[in-house]
């Protein structure tokens, strides 16, 4: 096992074959040789080189006549692996017409249109995983609207929430990165081409800059408003990005995980059996697409950090950081899509247990609901003599092990301005969700009218 994504036993755990198929050897030659085909089509529209070379370059720049053995060999020589493509398409050119091939291009404006054009459909596919998941946590949002359960601040329980409205947050985050998407690609789909040191000076001045925007049209993307060779801003977004994206999805992994355990079972991973098994404790049924989110997760940010660092690169051409990208990149997009297919089935069968929720809600003999009770006893004795009052009660509730409630109903403060069913009413969870249903309902809205536009198209 040379690396995990190329693992015959884990690819496809810490990734999937269509975005490892986006970032292969071929995958990849065959964008190097989309972008010489689109240049050979302008450049002939434009008369820069003969209709004939445009023709022969068409006929012959495909993937199957690629020698990948040569081109191995080439790459190790030259250091490069697009003019090793170039020479092998001129060599099957007839006529000598393979010469016109790549006609004032260099290497990176190749490259790094090939790595644009590369995260272009990789975007897509992180566009539908994304779908599919936005589905699962609606649904749970939908389903478990007003389910209470304990909201936790620092690891111990806080105040009641529903589990629909912890879902909803994590919808309303998806949505965040469905926006994200879409202004990365207004920003990163956009060609390179301006030669040498980006100044398109092979090229007759009087063409230049509409042989370029008419390669961007072929290629459906956007032309450069001037050369990106060594600024790498576009790039290290789409790293950053999928370090955002992959950090939502290891915060819920993180939040399953510690609902899962023993004492709190308030959700569980999809049922599989011996999925999560144990060697040795028969009785285990341990998280497993969690763990793999997190590990995956944390990669990824790393991986965006190289890709940081592949910004400092010299003058107009660089020594080094450029290549920082071919090593990172495709490992942050493969990893990323493994981290989505992990939580898309995780979502899909996620199980919610609400009866542990209740249970759980009532583990602390009513401390749960201080804030509650501080809040309807403030208003008849002022909030911080409240807050005083009850923190005292929370106090005893934990030494005395006794019920909140039944040590409110003893004070003669608190029965002087509260009654009894005033009192169980604060203390009763359920009536202290405060906004959450609403605050679902308006997230499932928005989800909602989004998904009708873009199926309407409107």
């Amino acid at each position: 096992m040379a690396s995990i994504i190329n693992s015959h036993i884990f690819k496809d755990i810490f990734g999937t074959a269509a975005m490892r198929h986006l970032w292969s050897d071929k995958a990849r030659t065959a964008y190097y040789l989309k972008w010489e085909v689109a240049l050979a089509k302008v450049q002939a529209k434009l008369k820069i080189i003969p209709q004939e070379a445009c023709d022969e370059i068409i006929a012959k720049a495909k993937v199957e006549n690629i020698d990948f053995d040569k081109l191995k060999q080439k790459t190790e020589l030259i250091g490069y692996p697009v003019l090793g493509v170039v020479q092998q398409i001129g060599s099957i050119c007839r006529d000598g017409l393979g010469e016109w091939c790549h006609w004032g291009a260099t290497t990176q404006d190749v490259t790094d249109s090939a790595t644009v054009m590369a995260i272009r459909d990789s975007l897509s596919i992180i566009e539908t995983d994304l779908d599919h998941i936005m589905n699962s946590v609606a649904k749970l949002a939908e389903d478990h609207r007003l389910t209470p359960m304990a909201g936790r601040s620092n690891l111990q329980q806080a105040v009641p929430i529903s589990f629909g409205f912890k879902m909803a947050r994590l919808l309303a985050t998806f949505q965040r990165h469905k926006e994200r998407i879409g202004e990365i690609r207004k920003r990163v789909l956009t060609l390179e081409f301006g030669g040498a040191a980006g100044t398109l000076a092979t090229l007759d001045s009087n063409v230049a800059l509409k042989c370029q925007a008419e390669l961007a049209r072929e290629l459906q993307l956007t032309q450069p408003e001037i050369a990106w060779h060594t600024e790498r801003d576009r790039i290290a977004e789409v790293g950053a990005f999928l370090g955002i994206l992959c950090g939502t999805l290891s915060k819920n992994a993180t939040d399953i995980k510690l609902m899962m355990q023993t004492e709190i079972g308030e959700v569980s991973e999809p049922y599989v059996p011996h999925r999560g098994s144990s060697s040795t404790m028969p009785n285990k049924v341990n998280p497993i697409s969690c763990v793999y989110i997190h590990a995956l997760a944390a990669t990824v940010r790393q991986h965006a950090a190289a890709l940081m660092d592949a910004m400092v690169e010299d003058h107009e051409r660089s020594t080094g950081p450029w290549e920082i990208e071919w090593i990172v990149l495709p490992e942050a997009f493969i990893l990323t899509a493994g981290a989505l297919n992990q939580s898309k089935s995780l979502m899909a069968g996620l199980q919610v247990h609400p009866k542990n929720m209740r249970r759980n809600l009532n583990l602390t003999k009513g401390l749960i609901v201080s804030e509650a009770v501080m809040m309807g006893l403030g208003a008849k004795i002022g909030r911080q003599t409240a807050h005083d009052l009850v923190y005292e009660y929370c106090r005893r509730a934990v030494l005395e092990d006794r019920m909140l409630i039944e040590l409110l109903k003893e004070d003669k403060t608190i029965s002087e301005v509260l009654s009894n069913s005033e009192l169980e009413y604060l203390c009763n969870p359920t009536n202290y969700l405060g906004l959450s249903g609403i605050m679902v309902d308006n997230i499932l809205n928005a989800y909602k009218t989004t998904i009708r536009t873009r199926d309407t198209g409107a």
